[in-house]
Parts: C-alpha cells; sequence; structure tokens
C-alpha cells in the first residue's frame, strides 16, 4: 500500500542536500536564527557560506554606461573607483521582522479560534466539558532571485571599484551603518548590487506583496492586515485620537503592539501632531532599536512606548496614507533558504549567475495588530 505523503510529512522527506541544509545546515526547524526584539542574530555564522561563493566567483553586466569624459589630448581619464548607488532603497524592515527556520514548501502553525470558557457552579455539581476548536494555517514559502551576467571581456578589464553605502542588509545597523564595500573585479560588483536588488525587493514585498495580485510573492503587511482593527479617516486629516483608537483595537483583541510603520509623509503628520498636543521637542520623540535602527518618533500609548518606523514603499499619495501598529511577537519571516549564491551553466564568453531568496511572510493573528487608513494631508 502506497505511503500518502502531505504537509506534515514534507518536512521529514526533505533529502539532506535541500535548500534547508544549504542554508541553515543542522539548525532545526522552526529556529530563531535572527530576532531584534530578543538580541539572537545567528546571522554571521551562517553568513560564511555565502562569503565562500563570493570570495571563489568574485560580480556586473559591464557592457553598458555612459560616455567618458573629454579631456586634453595627452590627458587622459581618471574615474572616481567609488560607485554612488542613485537608487538605493532603505530596508530596516528587513531588520525589524524576526527571521525563523522552515523545512518543508509550506509554513504551518496551529491556532485556537475559539476556547471554552470557565463556568461557576454550586457544590458537587455535574460538570459539563468545554470544548476548544484548534485550526491548521498554511501559508507558501515563495521564491525570491536577482540574476546577473558578467562577460569574459568585463572581468578582463574592469578595475576595482568600491561600491560605496553597501551593506547587505540595507538598514544601518549599529555600529556599521552604510560602510563601503569592495569590489575588486566585474564579477563581485555584478553581485554586490544584485545582493542589494535582492533585499530591496524583499523590503518592498513585506510591505507591497500580493497588493498587485502577483501569485508568485507572499502577501505583504498591507494585504495581510487588510481592514482589521482598521480606523478608517476616509480621505481625512490625521488626529491624535485616531492613534488612540486603533491601539486600543489592537489591545482589546489580545494584542501588544510593539512598533509601528508608515510612509514618510505619514512620520512628518505624526511628528507635527505629537509636538503640538504635547509640546515635544524633536529630539525627545528620538530612540534606537534593539536592532540598531533609529525611530525619529516614539508614541507613548496605553500599550506603552510604540517607535515609528518609515518605509520608502508605503505610499505618501495623499488619501492613501496609512500607518499600522504591530505586535512583532507573531510576525515571522519563514525562510526555507537564505540569500545564496547560484551559478548557470557557462554559454558563451559570459558567466549567468543568480543570488535567491526562499521565505515567507506570516501573521499569527491580525487581531494583534491596527491601522489607520486613507489618511489625508
Amino acid at each position: 500500500m502506497a505511503q500518502e505523503i502531505g504537509t506534515a510529512d514534507v518536512k521529514s522527506h526533505l533529502p539532506n542536500t535541500g535548500a534547508y541544509q544549504h542554508s541553515f545546515g543542522a539548525l532545526p526547524d522552526n529556529f530563531a536564527y535572527y530576532n531584534p526584539w530578543m538580541g539572537v542574530d545567528e546571522r554571521k555564522q551562517l553568513k560564511e557560506k555565502l562569503d565562500i561563493g563570493l570570495k571563489a566567483y568574485g560580480t556586473t553586466s559591464a557592457t553598458a554606461g555612459g560616455l567618458g569624459t573629454a579631456g586634453v589630448a595627452m590627458v587622459p581619464v581618471y574615474v572616481d573607483p567609488r560607485i554612488v548607488d542613485t537608487t538605493r532603497k532603505y530596508t530596516p524592515w528587513v531588520e525589524a521582522i524576526p527571521r525563523v527556520t522552515n523545512i518543508g514548501l509550506t509554513a504551518d502553525y496551529n491556532i485556537i479560534t475559539a476556547k471554552g470558557t470557565a463556568v461557576a457552579a454550586a457544590e458537587d455539581a455535574a460538570l459539563a466539558e468545554q470544548d476548544d476548536t484548534y485550526d491548521r494555517a498554511s501559508t507558501a514559502i515563495k521564491y525570491f532571485y536577482a540574476v546577473g551576467r558578467v562577460s569574459g571581456q568585463s572581468r578582463a578589464s574592469y578595475p576595482s571599484y568600491i561600491l560605496e553605502g553597501f551593506q547587505a542588509t540595507g538598514a544601518g545597523l549599529a555600529g556599521t551603518g552604510f560602510s563601503p564595500s569592495s569590489a575588486p573585479n566585474a564579477k563581485q560588483l555584478a553581485m554586490l548590487v544584485k545582493a542589494r536588488a535582492l533585499r530591496e525587493f524583499e523590503e518592498e514585498t513585506i510591505w507591497n506583496g500580493s497588493t498587485s495580485d502577483d501569485a508568485n510573492e507572499f502577501s505583504g503587511i498591507i494585504t495581510l492586515q487588510a481592514a482589521e482593527n482598521t480606523v478608517d479617516k476616509n480621505t481625512s486629516a490625521l488626529e491624535y485620537d485616531d492613534i488612540e483608537t486603533a491601539v486600543r483595537y489592537a489591545f482589546d483583541d489580545g494584542g501588544r503592539p510593539n512598533i509601528a510603520g508608515c510612509s514618510s509623509d505619514t512620520l512628518t503628520d505624526l511628528r507635527k501632531i505629537v509636538i503640538d498636543t504635547f509640546n515635544y521637542r524633536p529630539s525627545d520623540m528620538t530612540t534606537t532599536l534593539p536592532f540598531g535602527v533609529s525611530s525619529h518618533l516614539v508614541l507613548d500609548t496605553m500599550v506603552g512606548p510604540i517607535p515609528v518606523i518609515p518605509s520608502m514603499n508605503i505610499s505618501n499619495t495623499t488619501g492613501n496614507k496609512a500607518i499600522y501598529f504591530l505586535d512583532m511577537n507573531y510576525i515571522e519571516m519563514r525562510v526555507l533558504q537564505d540569500m545564496t549564491y547560484e551559478e548557470f551553466a557557462k554559454t558563451n564568453d559570459s558567466e549567468k549567475f543568480m543570488l535567491k531568496i526562499y521565505e515567507a511572510l506570516i501573521m499569527k493573528n491580525t487581531a494583534f495588530n491596527s491601522s489607520i487608513t486613507e489618511i489625508s494631508a
């Protein structure tokens, strides 16, 4: 009789050479290898595998570029070795969300949807059980790629460059910030740029995933939270009472939000409201979070201080602005394989490669969070 393999058996049948082991080795399933809220960060050890690939293979398509600056006939053009990425996006939310190992192609967990209530009874009364209801939640792992190709000519001709402001996380961690990174050859440069592109795509998807109905993306915070515990401003201006109401919605449903995300324009609105309401000085509103990202506004709420981190991926359009209050104890990035380098088969006089991540964002209970939406200027 053939054995039927369902979701619960996928983990036990995963081969030892699978994607999970490639990223995490002997770490057990559901191991929180990065949790900024608990001071846990094992990525330095895990990063060694990627570093080996970087050193062994070296990175960008080198055939495109602008014209050089014409000079006096006998004077050569000297190009600044420092390259500035004018398209750079900050990625603080990649750092804010705990990353948890995941075996298998789905992230599964159990939830209690109904709990039998306790009762008061007389002495020696007949006692009936109170039933509890459980359910299984399952989220599919999604696959992200950044692909590059470097020609043999570019590898032979590129001098050493420095990519200014490169940080694999892009968040400006404490003590490091956006430090420059050396790219001794064309392929190394391409790989650094693709690593940044992959992190920026991950950051954008954390907020906007599936809002474009792309089935290949995991659902982002905006899609997952939807209308749950929302203060809908209906294109009116934000007021401080809206903050108190939104936080109370999450509190009454059992949540304890400990961070908030919004657009830069919404953050400006919040700062003005707090200054006008409490006569704060701007310097009184700043803090540094456990994972090194600075917050330039901390809201004092009924659940305690809530730092606000702006994202470059949330809308600044009036009438479409929003702020999300999140309980990070119940939000995870479940990772089957973290950022990994891999080469394609060699064709022509070039080398093609990819960086990839297998992961999915899960919010175990959206009722623990809240939001204020449709804010106008």
